[in-house]
């Protein structure tokens, strides 16, 4: 790979073609590379994203920040999760304007039709709504676990508004570096922050996370490994909608004389995957197979959300975005 050096500096300068430099990258383009186009300078843009408008630069700052949500139908979840993190960083922020939208359309249709109206918009709606009351520089704030499609959404929204405002940041999801090149290593950093019970022999945690048919599913493997590292042996990361599955677990651990699993989900939220696909008294529930597979299991029903260390790393994801924002 010719092309590539290691990062040196914070950003690159923008070219002619105004493309946004990238933050807290791990790599540039060669010197050697003259007049890159567009595209290529787009594909070395990683970890936090800024864009300056250079036909707003005189504009007043007016400064905003959108918390990015895939939202929930559960209002406890709401306020416990979603809303306790956004006011978190709007502590951190008390000069700003911090606004939650919902990437889900779904999430808000049901939440409308279920309470009879939503207090909460999608990520164009509340973008539209800043410019129109004067906000120009707007820092995107991701509640995503991992940069997985519902991160994707969050990138194109970034490149779709970035032209509309003086500045733009986009900030990272809970878990983005993973330690490679001197980076930080937020996969262990997670999984610290859990704080993960150790139990007696003949007792398993398997957490529950989402999944996703885009090729990011692989940070759960990388999750697994970290957890391998820390030396627990004893807890599991396992998917709804990607891999590995539940049966990709259950039959290993009752080779391994497991008698008792201890369900925990990796969700921002304990929402409908959480309460249903996991704990649900159906018979295809998680709990349910499980049960019937003879372990002794108990769910735990808590968002990621609800765990202030959770939170505080969120907190810095948000502050990163600021920071990016304003320099």
């Amino acid at each position: 790979m010719k092309n590539w050096k290691k990062f040196l500096a914070v950003s690159v300068a923008a070219s002619s073609l105004f493309i946004s430099a990238p933050a807290d990258a791990a790599y540039q383009l060669n010197d050697e590379v003259a007049n890159p186009p567009a595209a290529l300078q787009m594909a070395t843009q990683i970890g936090v994203l800024k864009y300056e408008n250079p036909s707003m630069m005189n504009a007043a700052d007016k400064d905003a920040i959108v918390v990015l949500s895939f939202g929930t139908t559960f209002p406890d979840q709401r306020t416990k999760s979603i809303d306790a993190t956004a006011k978190a960083i709007q502590s951190a922020h008390p000069n700003a304007k911090v606004v939650t939208a919902f990437t889900s359309h779904i999430v808000l249709k049901h939440i409308a039709e279920n309470e009879g109206k939503c207090d909460y918009l999608t990520p164009e709606e509340t973008l539209e709504q800043l410019k129109r009351e004067g906000y120009t520089r707007i820092a995107l704030v991701s509640l995503d676990v991992i940069p997985g499609m519902e991160y994707k959404y969050d990138v194109a929204l970034f490149h779709e508004y970035k032209t509309q405002f003086k500045k733009m940041t986009l900030g990272e999801p809970l878990m983005y570096w993973q330690g490679q090149e001197n980076q930080r290593d937020d996969v262990t950093q997670v999984m610290q922050a859990l704080h993960l019970p150790s139990y007696k022999k003949g007792t398993a945690i398997l957490l529950m996370a989402h999944g996703t048919p885009d090729p990011s599913n692989a940070y759960y493997s990388v999750m697994q490994n970290k957890l391998s590292a820390m030396k627990r042996p004893d807890v599991h990361v396992y998917t709804v909608e990607g891999w590995p599955r539940l049966e990709d677990w259950a039959g290993k651990l009752k080779m391994r004389k497991v008698e008792r699993i201890i369900l925990v989900p990796l969700m921002m939220v304990a929402g409908d995957h959480a309460n249903n696909d996991m704990a649900g008294d159906e018979e295809d529930s998680h709990k349910m197979i499980l049960q019937k597979m003879g372990f002794t299991v108990e769910t735990k029903l808590q968002g990621l959300g609800e765990n202030k260390r959770i939170r505080d790393i969120f907190v810095e994801r948000a502050n990163e975005a600021f920071d990016a924002l304003t320099k």
